[in-house]
C-alpha cells in the first residue's frame, strides 16, 4: 500500500490499484487474532503493555480485541473519561496506532470496557458494527457487574465479543451460570441477520469469570501451584464442573488451564493475597484461595441440521432459508485454533493478573472487494484546493451524509480526521465510474505528511474504503514565511497576503 513518488499513475489506475488484499493458493486465509482480559482492580494503567500485547513478536496478529473489568468509574472519574478518553483506551490506542492498528469499535459501562482493533487492510471489511450491554450487579439496576459486547461481520463472516464481569465469591457458581444466560437472553442486534449473541457464526466469551476452585484445600492448591501440576485442581474448577451439567456451557471451548490460577495477589508482588505477615514459596498464612477466575472461551456456530419434510405452505420460507444457510456455510467455512493461552506474571498493578489468547482463524472470504475505492488525485499541498476520487464497486446504501476523512498514516480511530469533505454537498463532477469530490486548501495541513483517505458511509457506519498511503506536500508558503507547528496558524493570514 505505498505509492512510488516516480511512478505517476492515472486517477483512474491509482482507483483501481488503491486497496490490495494478499489471497492464497487455496482460497481460504488465516487471520490472527490476539485476545486479553484484565481485571485492572480500578488501577491506573502500566507505563508499558508491550509484552501485553506481544509487540516485539515475529507475528503481528490482524486484530486485538481487549476486554478489561473493573475499570475505574467514580463518578467525577467517568464523566471526564466519557467527554475525553479513559486512559486505559489512551494507552492500547497510543501503542497500536502507530504499527497500523484502528480502533474499530469500543464500549464501556462503568467499569466494563471493550476494545476492537484492526489492521488497516481489514478495516474496509469491518461492517455490520453494533454493540451493546447489560446490567446484572444489584438485581439488574447496576453497571459494575454484567456483560459488553461488540459484534460485526468480518469478510462476511458474523463475529460476536462478550466480555463479562459476573458475580463474585465461591457460593455463587450457579448465580454466574444464570447471569452468562441472562445477558445471552437480553442483549440484541440487527434482527435481520444476527439478532442474539448465539446466532453469530463465532462467539467470544471471556473477562472475570469469578469461577473458584471448590473443595481443595490451601495445602494442596499451595503445592499444586509451586509444582505447576495444575491439572491437578481442573476438576474442582466450577467452571469446568458447571460444563458437565448445564448443556449451554458445553457448547463453548476452552484450551487447558497451564497457568497458574491469576487471583488474587498483592499488587506489585507474584504473591497470593493475604492479610497478615509471612510467605511461602509465593504464599501467605491467611487468604484467599487462588482460583482461574479470568477466561476466554469460544463458541463455533454448530451446523444447523438437514431440514425436515415440512408441509407445503411452509416450504418457501423456512425450508428455502435453512438449504441457503447450510449452502452458505459449506461454501464459506470457518476454522478456529487456539495458539497460545497463558497469563502473563509481569504486570502487578492489580490483584488479577492479564490472560492472553492467541487464535488462527481461517476462512473464506465472502468478498475480495472494498465497497468503494478511493484515492487522491494529483499533487496534494496547503497551497492549493485538491481533489479525491472515489469509484464505488458495488451498490450499498450511499447517502448525502457520507464523507470523506483525511486522515494522518498512524491515525487511532474513525474520529481522528484532520478534516473530511461531504461527498455529495462538495461534489464536483461524476460519471458512471468515478466521482470527484471538493477539498479545500485551508483544511490541507501546512506542514504536510503521510496521510491516506477514507469513506464512511453514515448508513452502515463504518469505513468502506481506503486509500493507499499518499503525500502531502509541505506548503511553499508555509517554508517561505518560516512557520512552525507553534505558529502555524499564521499560514491562512500569509496566503491571503
Amino acid at each position: 500500500m505505498e505509492n512510488d513518488d516516480d511512478t505517476k499513475e492515472d486517477p483512474q489506475s491509482q482507483v483501481k490499484n488503491s486497496v490490495s488484499m494478499e489471497k492464497n493458493s487455496c482460497d481460504k486465509d488465516t487471520f490472527r487474532l490476539h485476545m486479553v482480559t484484565w481485571n485492572v482492580a480500578t488501577a491506573d494503567p502500566p507505563d508499558d503493555i508491550s509484552s501485553l500485547l506481544h509487540l516485539n513478536s515475529p507475528k503481528a496478529p490482524d486484530l486485538y480485541v481487549i476486554g478489561l473489568q473493573e475499570v475505574y468509574s467514580a463518578p467525577h472519574r467517568f464523566i471526564i473519561d466519557m467527554a475525553v478518553e479513559d486512559s486505559w483506551s489512551h494507552l492500547f490506542m497510543s501503542s497500536l496506532a502507530p504499527r497500523g492498528y484502528l480502533k474499530v469499535s469500543s464500549i464501556r459501562m462503568q467499569g466494563l470496557l471493550l476494545l476492537f482493533f484492526s489492521k488497516l487492510a481489514h478495516v474496509p471489511f469491518i461492517r455490520d458494527i453494533q454493540d451493546t450491554y447489560s446490567r446484572t450487579g444489584i438485581s439488574g439496576y447496576w453497571g459494575n457487574k454484567g456483560g459488553v459486547s461488540i459484534r460485526l461481520s468480518f469478510y462476511g463472516h458474523m463475529l460476536c465479543f462478550l466480555n463479562c464481569h459476573l458475580a463474585a465469591h465461591m457460593q455463587y457458581a450457579s448465580q454466574r451460570v444464570d447471569e452468562f444466560e441472562y445477558i445471552l437472553d437480553t442483549q440484541t442486534f440487527d434482527p435481520k441477520k444476527t439478532p442474539h449473541i448465539l446466532d453469530h457464526k463465532l462467539v467470544f466469551w471471556f473477562g472475570d469469570l469469578n469461577f473458584r476452585i471448590q473443595d481443595h484445600g490451601m495445602h494442596f492448591l499451595r503445592n499444586c501451584i509451586t509444582s505447576h501440576k495444575f491439572n491437578l485442581l481442573w476438576s474442582k474448577d466450577q467452571l469446568t464442573m458447571m460444563k458437565k451439567t448445564e448443556a449451554l456451557l458445553q457448547e463453548f471451548d476452552e484450551g487447558p488451564l497451564d497457568f497458574q490460577p491469576t487471583y488474587k495477589f498483592d499488587r506489585f508482588s507474584d504473591c497470593y493475597d493475604s492479610r497478615s505477615h509471612g510467605t511461602w514459596f509465593g504464599f501467605h498464612g491467611k487468604m484467599r484461595k487462588p482460583a482461574w477466575t479470568d477466561r476466554i472461551l469460544w463458541r463455533v456456530k454448530p451446523k444447523e441440521p438437514p431440514p425436515e419434510e415440512e408441509k407445503d405452505e411452509d416450504r418457501d420460507s423456512g425450508l428455502d432459508e435453512k438449504n441457503t444457510k447450510n449452502q452458505q456455510e459449506e461454501e464459506f467455512p470457518l476454522k478456529l485454533k487456539q495458539d497460545s493461552y497463558t497469563s502473563n506474571m509481569e504486570y502487578g498493578v492489580s490483584d488479577h493478573k492479564p490472560v492472553i489468547g492467541i487464535f488462527t482463524l481461517e476462512l473464506r472470504k465472502m468478498y475480495e472487494a472494498p465497497l468503494v475505492r478511493v484515492c487522491a488525485e494529483g499533487e496534494w499541498s496547503a497551497d492549493f484546493d485538491a481533489m479525491v476520487i472515489y469509484s464505488p464497486l458495488q451498490p450499498f446504501p450511499s447517502s448525502a451524509w457520507d464523507w470523506i476523512g483525511l486522515y494522518k498514516v498512524g491515525f487511532r480511530s474513525v474520529s481522528d480526521y484532520i478534516t473530511y469533505t461531504w461527498v455529495k454537498d462538495d461534489e464536483v463532477s461524476f460519471n458512471d465510474e468515478l466521482t470527484q469530490v471538493y477539498v479545500s486548501k485551508d483544511e490541507i495541513p501546512a506542514l504536510g505528511g503521510e496521510c491516506v483517505l477514507c469513506y464512511y458511509c453514515s448508513t452502515l457506519q463504518c469505513i468502506v474504503g481506503i486509500s493507499s498511503p499518499f503525500k502531502v506536500h509541505e506548503s511553499k508558503v508555509a517554508v517561505e514565511e518560516g512557520l512552525t507547528p507553534e505558529n502555524i496558524d499564521g499560514l491562512e493570514k500569509a496566503t491571503a497576503s
